[in-house]
């Protein structure tokens, strides 16, 4: 509690991020761990570069798939979050905009971060791998 106190700007600042990944659902949190796993096999893998190559390329490997997994998981959510604000509107009869635009932004949500995760592994990867063929 007191960390809030003493840094009120940082609770701001995560403030918003905190709310998109409620508003995203269950599949926001899967496509974060997706991020730190891929983070995680990075960091190991620059980390083995200069003593262990095979270890380095393995954690390349597996920072490659995660960050494509974490990509997958989030189109599937966002085809999810589609169908379900499609069903809403159907079951409603009346297109309301408010409505059918929440259902879309929600749908846009896991897929903005399923993306954001794999550009932010694949420039680690391309880094990692640039330094592996040196």
């Amino acid at each position: 509690m007191k960390l809030f106190v003493l840094f009120p700007e940082v609770v701001i600042a995560l403030n918003p991020f905190a709310d998109r990944m409620s508003e995203g659902g269950f599949f926001m949190y899967i496509i974060l761990i997706c991020l730190l796993l891929s983070l995680f096999f990075i960091v190991k893998g620059f980390l083995s570069i200069k003593t262990n190559i095979k270890t380095s390329k393995k954690m390349l490997k597996l920072a490659i798939d995660t960050s494509l997994l974490g990509l997958a998981i989030g189109f599937f959510s966002s085809v999810i979050g589609l169908i379900t604000a499609f069903d809403s509107i159907e079951a409603m009869g009346n297109a309301d905009p408010s409505i059918f635009a929440g259902g879309l932004k929600l749908s846009l949500l896991t897929a903005t971060f399923g993306l954001l995760t794999f550009i932010i592994a694949r420039i680690g990867i391309v880094i990692l791998r640039g330094l592996q063929k040196n």
